[in-house]
């Protein structure tokens, strides 16, 4: 019983350990939108992480089962279009609006599969800050396009936790993150090579597309991946519901985006509806 609670907790704590790196990551990543473009910076991006993973690891390729590759390419396409539909979406709406608006994807998943009341009452709770945090009654200050493709992200975003709890429990952790990070960088490289972000490249975009790497695809895909075998896939959307908070913080260090009482009552809302997701399903 003990090791099954730590086992739980330890899941716990490398989901948030990899919103922190996620939102970190995506925050800086803003920063080589004037230079590559959201789909030059996803796929270097991927690209880097991919290869870092690859041969450090010293990742198999070929000679895999058909079961490995049919997942991992529906692994790679989810991860591909989560990470490209929110990167266009960030570059008309601000980071923190376009992570909680596809939050609503794990949200809908959450509580599709909730089989307790306590469920209902945090992803009430979660859903009160998303809509505190959405200015909808001020509609001149909101971009469609923005607020679609962030709804799209939260599709993609419901099919990256389910291909990834599938494949979590019959590959190794690192050996899909590489091999469906692999598959993304390709489906979005023809993107990032119509943007013309090889041309732009130069050693100081290089090594900030390499910190976004790390950060934003690298070290928290892996965590997701071991996460998923430790958390229920109702437990791990709930806890998602964290990143609008941390978006409106990284937002803040990195991007100079303040929050107003409404949008902290928003931020407070998400935290207690985490917080009391991840007590309740421990017990």
């Amino acid at each position: 019983m003990i090791k099954k609670i730590n086992q739980h907790s330890l899941g716990i704590y490398m989901v948030v350990l990899a919103m922190i790196c996620v939102q970190s990551g995506t925050a800086i990543a803003k920063f080589l939108f004037p230079v590559l473009g959201p789909a030059g910076t996803v796929s270097l991006r991927l690209g880097i992480a991919s290869l870092l993973l690859l041969v450090i690891f010293k990742i198999k390729i070929f000679g895999r089962s058909k079961f490995d590759y049919y997942w991992c390419l529906s692994y790679g396409v989810c991860l591909a279009g989560m990470n490209l539909s929110f990167y266009y979406a960030i570059k008309f709406i601000p980071m923190a609006l376009g992570t909680t608006i596809e939050f609503t994807g794990p949200l809908a998943l959450a509580i599709i599969l909730s089989r307790k009341y306590q469920d209902f009452i945090w992803a009430g709770l979660a859903s009160l800050g998303i809509a505190l945090i959405t200015p909808w009654s001020n509609t001149n200050s909101i971009n469609i396009i923005g607020i679609l493709l962030a709804a799209l992200a939260g599709i993609f975003w419901v099919g990256y936790i389910l291909c990834g709890k599938i494949i979590s429990q019959k590959m190794e952790s690192i050996d899909a993150v590489t091999l469906g990070m692999g598959v993304a960088f390709l489906i979005v490289l023809p993107l990032g090579l119509n943007d013309g972000f090889v041309e732009k490249l130069n050693i100081k975009w290089l090594l900030l597309g390499a910190c976004v790497a790390l950060l934003s695809s690298a070290i928290p895909f892996s965590l997701d991946m071991r996460a998923f075998n430790k958390l229920s896939s109702k437990t791990y959307s709930i806890l998602m519901s964290l990143h609008p908070a941390l978006a409106a913080l990284s937002g803040f260090i990195f991007l100079g985006e303040h929050l107003n009482l409404i949008q902290i009552l928003a931020i407070l809302s998400v935290i207690i509806a985490s917080i009391g997701s991840a007590i309740t399903s421990k017990r």
